[in-house]
């Protein structure tokens, strides 16, 4: 992780910087154990004095992210991590010193001092020893050699030889980048601000409650985590919250100005800290009979009659396999490894489960979820803010793509969306829903354009058995989002099976329904319109059988195209205004979710295009 833009040590011991003061919020009790290990990691103590929140989101809540610098620093680390001559006890008698050795990712603890460490080298010459930290960077221009994340971090390894008998005077860092070794000075100073930093980490692990963000810093770029802490937005979120409650039926305000006031008045602009689309694809296999295997670092799909072919694991970002397709266990076990999900849907599209490896450790962000779905007042919450920005989305698709929308209609829908904000209670919601439908998808077939609008004839919504082609469209785009939802849930950390507005039900994913409601209109309703409008599907791209129509093999692999050009086209995000891809939306959205839920946030932010 680069922390060149650190500031320069000052050795001088000065109180901790006062976080600024942010609106209360209510933060659950979660039965969660508030008592720290024993044992503290010396990389933790880096981590600490480098981000107070990242050290939390890391240590205690179990999050993780690799970027382009963590995977440098793996490839840095590779040597010393193999395994080489242990490390001997010290020589009972100094006259018999062993000769001068190397030992390799030592693992050395101390109850006494609570701190544990794997030391990257620790070199054994006469009766001393030193130890050697390998980062990844250039050395700093600074008078100690190092900041003082690294200096602590050292000087806990220097502490535990100690403490184990060894006789160390100082230690050492290694820069990969300009092949330079720096010793570090271990003085009173230091040890004392190492033992600090343990304090520190116990007294937050014992508050149970995740740190602010840092604001507007440097450190934040090149952090691997920044896409799960999301600083810029949190703070903006939350240092700009607006009132709890705002006249909505303003007659002055129109639906795109947020009357309900979600956007905050955000003072200077929300950094994009992260990439704006995901460089890795996900792969699609609908051929029946065909097979997936594992070929080194490479997936060989093999279809009937047909040439093979083979896509990277480190381009992959999920797997799709639709009807009878073979994956050797081979291949599952190395999906798995590389947390590269592997998703089952049946022959017609239906998304029937995924194989994923471990789930989150954030259990802390577990027990809020289950908590929060026993709350019926926090569930009516966050159900009127899902179904209002669907009503108000598709408002918005409406007047878009219809050559003349209905005054009535938009009219009544956006009365709707009113109204599903002063709904009391869940049935009363879905009931507003239901009719919102209804005046969406009557005016919906005057979206359609071109020679092949006539046989595409939306004769209402339905589900099964889809009477209509455009019904047939739906449903798979429908389907495909599921899946797309389901994946950034399960990737922040909250069961799908958990909603607020769609309440649990037998194998039904709940949460991820929950958080698509208001992307089915920008996502899948767009994608079907687009789709016929342009011609990528055509009226001969159906199956009619026993009152139901379904989608050829050809059709669906140029439909699931379509989407997926969707999921990877940028959009303003209309609260922080910068510009992601669709699929880091749904990200984005899902992790803002778990901070409503967390008690970080006053409310969910809802994705409401302009």
């Amino acid at each position: 992780m680069s922390k060149s833009d650190s500031a320069e040590l000052r050795r001088v011991e000065e109180a901790p910087a006062t976080p600024p003061a942010r609106p209360k919020t209510l933060r659950p009790r979660l039965p969660v154990s508030r008592e720290p290990p024993a044992l503290i990691p010396a990389r933790m103590i880096n981590e600490v004095l480098y981000c107070e929140r990242l050290m939390y989101l890391e240590w205690v809540q179990g999050e993780w992210a690799d970027n382009v610098f963590t995977v440098d620093g793996q490839s840095v680390h590779r040597r010393v991590n193999q395994s080489g001559k242990p490390l001997r006890d010290p020589p009972a008698d100094p006259s018999e010193e062993p000769p001068p050795y190397v030992a390799r990712s030592v693992w050395l603890s101390s109850e006494r001092l609570g701190i544990t460490a794997k030391i990257d080298l620790v070199e054994v010459e006469g009766g001393s020893v030193v130890p050697v930290e390998y980062k990844r960077g250039a050395c700093p221009d600074v008078p100690s050699g190092a900041y003082l994340p690294e200096l602590a971090q050292v000087c806990a390894q220097v502490l535990l030889l100690r403490e184990h008998g060894y006789t160390c005077d100082h230690g050492e860092i290694y820069y990969a980048k300009d092949r330079r070794r720096v010793p570090i000075t271990i003085d009173d100073w230091l040890i004392r601000s190492t033992l600090g930093a343990v304090e520190r980490i116990r007294g937050l692990v014992r508050q149970g409650e995740l740190p602010p963000p840092l604001v507007d810093s440097p450190k934040c770029n090149g952090c691997s985590l920044v896409g799960i802490c999301l600083p810029d937005e949190t703070h903006a979120l939350v240092e700009h919250a607006p009132p709890a409650e705002r006249e909505a039926d303003d007659p002055s305000l129109e639906v795109g100005d947020d009357p309900w006031g979600l956007a905050p008045a955000v003072e200077q602009p929300v950094r994009r800290l992260f990439p704006a689309r995901d460089d890795k694809l996900p792969v699609y296999v609908q051929a029946q009979g065909a097979s997936l295997r594992l070929d080194g670092e490479r997936i060989v799909i093999q279809a009937k009659d047909e040439p093979a072919q083979e896509v990277r694991l480190s381009n992959t970002s999920h797997v799709c396999i639709y009807g009878n397709v073979h994956v050797t266990m081979p291949a599952i076990r190395k999906l798995l490894e590389r947390g590269i999900p592997l998703l089952f849907h049946s022959y017609g599209g239906w998304f029937v489960g995924q194989a994923v490896g471990h789930d989150s450790k954030n259990v802390e962000l577990r027990l809020a979820q289950y908590g929060g779905t026993q709350d019926r007042a926090r569930c009516l919450q966050l159900a009127r803010s899902f179904v209002a920005s669907k009503i108000l989305n598709c408002r918005t698709l409406l007047r878009r793509n219809h050559e003349n929308p209905s005054p009535v209609a938009l009219s009544e829908l956006k009365q709707l969306a009113r109204k599903a904000r002063d709904a009391e209670s869940l049935e009363a919601l879905l009931g507003i829903e239901g009719t919102a439908a209804r005046r969406y998808y009557s005016e919906f077939s005057g979206m359609l354009k071109g020679s092949g609008a006539l046989e595409f004839d939306l004769e209402g919504r339905n589900r099964l058995p889809q009477r209509h082609p455009v019904n047939a469209l739906l449903s798979s785009c429908y389907s495909l989002l599921t899946k797309e939802v389901t994946l950034a849930v399960r990737a922040v950390g909250l069961d799908p099976l958990l909603g607020f507005y769609h309440q649990p039900h037998f194998g039904r994913p709940s949460l991820s329904l929950d958080i698509m409601e208001e992307f089915r209109p920008i996502l899948a309703d767009s994608t079907v319109i687009n789709a016929i409008n342009t011609g990528v599907v055509r009226s001969d791209d159906f199956i009619c059988a026993a009152g139901s129509v379904a989608l050829t093999a050809p059709a669906r692999k140029r439909l699931i195209h379509a989407f997926e050009r969707r999921m990877d086209q940028l959009v303003t995000h209309p609260v922080f205004d910068y510009r992601i891809s669709y699929r880091r939306v749904l990200e984005v959205q899902a992790r803002l979710l778990s901070r409503f839920l967390l008690g970080e946030l006053p409310r969910y932010p809802e994705f409401r295009v302009r």
